[in-house]
């Protein structure tokens, strides 16, 4: 399985999100540190759902990483996060 499709796993069973991306923005960061051949190590994940409502910013932040656990991020050099309710 994919990091990309670990990652749309956890958090779909984690938050039941209303709405769910999650980008490989792996290639536009050939060249640059933390880059791996054949990708998937700079993601971008937009996410809403109505749990992170009453969370802060940092509460919202921490409940993603917490889904995906700390072997799945420690294997992805980027993960940009938009987050809403």
């Amino acid at each position: 399985m994919t990091r990309a499709a670990q990652i749309h796993e956890k958090l779909q069973a984690a938050f039941s999100p209303q709405h769910l991306e999650v980008i490989d923005e792996s290639e536009s960061h050939r060249g640059h540190a933390g880059y791996q051949d054949g990708g998937e190590s700079h993601f971008r994940v937009v996410i809403r759902a109505p749990v992170f409502g009453k969370m802060s910013r940092v509460a919202r932040h921490r409940a993603v990483h917490a889904a995906l656990g700390t072997v799945l991020v420690g294997q992805i050099h980027a993960l940009a996060l938009d987050i809403a309710a």
